[in-house]
């Protein structure tokens, strides 16, 4: 009778403070603000033109594809280790046998990239969008005004701040009121002609080399589907809500994103399209006014502002937490007296500076790639791993018809990787480079693998034992 008061579930999560209170809407809700957002107002144009047509539709319908199977990869994960961090615990957990604090501590480094590169293409949107009011901006006015809005967000940061859910409730009603706007208008003068006749030799040899670069897009406008894997300890009942949540946010982003890019190829000529740097902002001038078109563009950058914004505000949270379970650099760990993680937090907003430099293709190339190497595929390996290290560890959620999932996603990973561009494969090799010499110095300044043997800690097969024994 003892063990029915207390779900597996809740004795899985080490004692965090967090309230198991998010069900099924809610935990949709956050995974699709997350992966919106600015998104596809500024990569549309993009994967028409990298597609060479309508056929760019292709693009998103293999985007989802490959999402649905990496989140089935999550949903295994995090309903087993429900808990804030996501990828962090997992990597953590399963190569602690033989690496020790390796990759988790990999992790970390790299999404001191990655989390800014993806507020970047933030700042990079608002700059397109400001291109609409202001179409003569020069090089340097563009970027200085990227910089004054990095500053911006920053400044509203460098304070104390208890809760972004009523930002995360702004962002969702704009993001919705900007694509429902947008979609609105495309289809108010659609013209099928546009939207589905394709150019000659679309479907070609070199489809196969337009549907990688293509995916690349895509997948960046899916990132977001695994936002709850990351604040699982909030989860009213993982197993259930988990997967589910993934599986709906996905369909659901993939039916906006068809929508939105069927609207607007057929409301203008796609090379007109694909020459666009305010897409949104041109159909709905096309279609309906000027005035309307004002309207829109300042409910994207009021989006992009604030998912830049609630982007840093999270991401600067992962290198601290990080530093104070001694994974990572201590200093990342120091605290503003007003109860902030400053150090976290500026080295992030000086990438993000650094990234809003670039133009979209390449941030989002680099992004990819390096994301790939050390989240993507070692993710993975993680859940056969802890299937062999932990066959007893509680899973509510296990991936259906594995490992066919597992091994779909790794395919499209790699063709992600492969079909990133030169350059960004040489940037994401020196960065990973370089934090594997950055961990050799932390480790052997701390004593950790390869200069001692590897600390086990298995969290959570530890507490459930720890409970087995109580009941």
């Amino acid at each position: 009778m003892a063990q029915a008061e207390t779900t597996p579930e809740e004795l899985q999560a080490p004692e965090t403070g967090f309230r198991r209170a998010l069900g099924l809407v809610p935990a949709t809700a956050i995974n699709m603000t997350q992966m919106c957002g600015i998104g596809p107002f500024i990569t549309i144009p993009i994967m028409v033109a990298t597609m060479g047509g309508p056929q760019a539709t292709i693009g998103w319908i293999a985007g989802a594809l490959l999402a649905m199977a990496d989140g089935l990869v999550w949903a295994e994960l995090g309903a087993a280790m429900p808990s804030a961090g996501g990828t962090y615990v997992y990597l953590r957990e399963a190569f602690q046998y033989r690496s020790g604090k390796l990759m988790p501590f990999l992790f970390i480094w790299t999404a001191m990239l990655t989390i800014p590169l993806i507020m970047a293409t933030g700042i990079i949107g608002i700059i397109d969008y400001l291109g609409y009011f202001l179409p003569h901006l020069g090089f340097w006015s563009k970027h200085l005004i990227g910089l004054g809005f990095t500053a911006a967000v920053l400044f509203a940061l460098y304070r104390r701040i208890e809760s972004i859910r009523i930002l995360t409730t702004f962002l969702w009603i704009v993001m919705l009121a900007a694509v429902a706007l947008t979609i609105a208008s495309a289809f108010t003068h659609f013209q099928p002609h546009l939207a589905f006749t394709y150019p000659a030799g679309a479907f070609g040899a070199g489809f196969v080399g337009g549907l990688g670069a293509g995916l690349i897009v895509a997948i960046y406008d899916y990132l977001g589907y695994y936002t709850v894997a990351e604040m699982g300890d909030e989860l009213a009942s993982p197993g259930r809500v988990m997967p589910r949540s993934i599986m709906i946010s996905i369909g659901a982003m993939c039916l906006i994103y068809l929508a939105l890019n069927i609207g607007v190829i057929g409301t203008m000529p796609w090379q007109q399209v694909a020459k666009s740097t305010s897409v949104a902002s041109a159909v709905v001038t096309r279609n309906w006014s000027h005035a309307a078109a004002d309207g829109v563009t300042v409910l994207i950058i009021i989006t992009a502002f604030a998912s830049v914004f609630a982007g840093l505000l999270g991401g600067s949270r992962l290198p601290y937490h990080a530093a104070r379970d001694r994974v990572f650099f201590r200093f990342f760990g120091r605290l503003h007296r007003q109860g902030f993680p400053h150090v976290a937090l500026l080295a992030l907003g000086l990438i993000t500076a650094i990234g809003s430099f670039f133009n979209l293709t390449t941030v989002i190339n680099l992004l990819l790639a390096t994301t790939v190497l050390v989240q993507a595929v070692p993710q993975i390996v993680a859940l056969t791993v802890l299937r062999r290290r932990q066959p007893s560890l509680y899973r509510p959620y296990k991936q259906w018809l594995y490992p066919l999932p597992s091994l779909a996603a790794l395919a499209g990973w790699i063709y992600v990787y492969t079909s990133a561009s030169s350059t960004s494969l040489i940037g994401s090799a020196v960065w990973i480079l370089a934090g594997i010499g950055a961990y050799l110095a932390w480790a052997r300044a701390g004593h950790h693998w390869p200069f001692a043997a590897p600390e086990v800690n298995e969290v959570y097969l530890d507490e459930q034992r720890r409970e087995a024994v109580k009941t």
